[in-house]
């Protein structure tokens, strides 16, 4: 996701959240190093490789969440287990990350190459056999992997207690799932789906919702709740907050992933047209161009010689049809919702939900 957030410090916390998940994770990757170099010298390079994408950036927006629905449960503030379980949940971020980038065959990852275009250099440089494309996408697949077995093995051993882990585990586990679906159903669409049909919105709408909406901020707030002993109606009330703002989240995102400045999002520019993604933007693009301008939309979107020219042009097509308007529009009605969900949720201080309102604002008011 290619946006840039600064997440807001709280006045009552000493350190700012984001910079005690980067200590968590920090501490949790020289553990591993030590394993990976036990095992075999050759294993430096992944070692380098899941340090460098970890540590090297990222919002930090899903341990966020989850440690302000800890908060929100009246989970105390400087509790080391919470900071281990939510910064499980950057693990989980970073699995997806890199066999996203796989898919979508990007270059770039914040600014630096793909995990497989960083194996494909190694291959490169160290003149070994074989084709090394396929070394590369080998290589994303299996540290992928290995960063969601250490997402797993991070929460459970968070040093919470047994009961409260296992309390939050099956949020944790659907979350995880859904994402995964999510991202099937968003490989499936450019393939499979007809954009000009009447049900584009709905199947673009159904990915916003599993593959990033309820993972980004839905699913992590009632994480941390559970965690702090969290009853039914708080987690809900979570639920009202999280959703509409994961969706506008996701909105934003959409937007900066054909509009944004690669300065600022860390990806070559109109790079979600380079790919090929059907967004709800995407979508709603279509229903506002002349068919013969949707036919041309269509074709080009994911064609792999798009060059800046023709980028350009279809960023054009894009505005012309009003869908960043009316994307525009959604983000704000969404947020007002979520807003309003907040306000009314049983939340343990206001502190926190000070706090919230302030990543609500942080996760949605980004420019391009």
């Amino acid at each position: 996701m290619p946006s840039s957030i600064r997440l807001p410090r709280n006045p009552v916390d000493a350190e700012d959240v984001r910079e005690r998940v980067n200590r968590t994770l920090g501490e949790f990757m020289a553990e591993r190093t030590a394993l990976l170099s036990g095992i075999s010298d050759q294993l430096g390079p992944v070692s380098d490789a899941l340090r460098d994408f970890l540590l090297d950036g990222g919002k930090r927006l899903r341990p966020a969440f989850c440690y302000w629905g800890w908060r929100a449960a009246g989970g105390g503030p400087d509790e080391p287990g919470i900071e281990r379980a939510a910064a499980a949940l950057e693990l989980l971020q970073a699995s997806a990350l890199v066999h996203d980038d796989l898919m979508d065959r990007s270059d770039t990852r914040r600014g630096l190459p793909a995990v497989h275009r960083r194996f494909e250099n190694l291959h490169r440089a160290g003149g070994w056999r074989g084709d090394r494309e396929q070394y590369g996408a080998s290589a994303a697949v299996l540290l992928g992997d290995l960063l969601l077995i250490w997402c797993d093995e991070l929460f459970q051993c968070s040093g919470l207690p047994t009961g409260a882990v296992s309390s939050a585990k099956p949020v944790f586990d659907l979350m995880r799932t859904e994402v995964m679906l999510g991202q099937y159903l968003d490989v499936l669409e450019p393939v499979a789906g007809d954009s000009t049909d009447a049900d584009a919105l709905d199947r673009a709408r159904t990915v916003l919702h599993y593959k990033s909406a309820k993972y980004t901020i839905e699913r992590p707030l009632q994480v941390g709740a559970l965690l702090a002993g969290a009853g039914p109606d708080l987690v809900d009330a979570l639920g009202g907050f999280g959703l509409p703002l994961g969706e506008a989240f996701q909105l934003r995102d959409d937007l900066l992933g054909v509009f944004g400045d690669p300065a600022v999002t860390g990806k070559p520019a109109g790079d979600d047209l380079r790919e090929g993604k059907r967004t709800l933007l995407v979508a709603h693009a279509m229903r506002g161009l002349s068919p013969a301008d949707a036919a041309h939309l269509d074709t080009r979107l994911g064609a792999p010689d798009l060059d800046a020219g023709q980028i350009a042009e279809l960023r054009d097509l894009i505005t012309l049809s009003g869908a960043p308007s009316t994307v525009e529009d959604r983000i704000e009605a969404l947020l007002a919702e979520a807003l309003a969900a907040l306000a009314a949720a049983p939340v343990a201080d206001g502190p926190t939900r000070e706090v919230l309102r302030a990543l609500a604002d942080a996760a949605t008011v980004r420019k391009y």
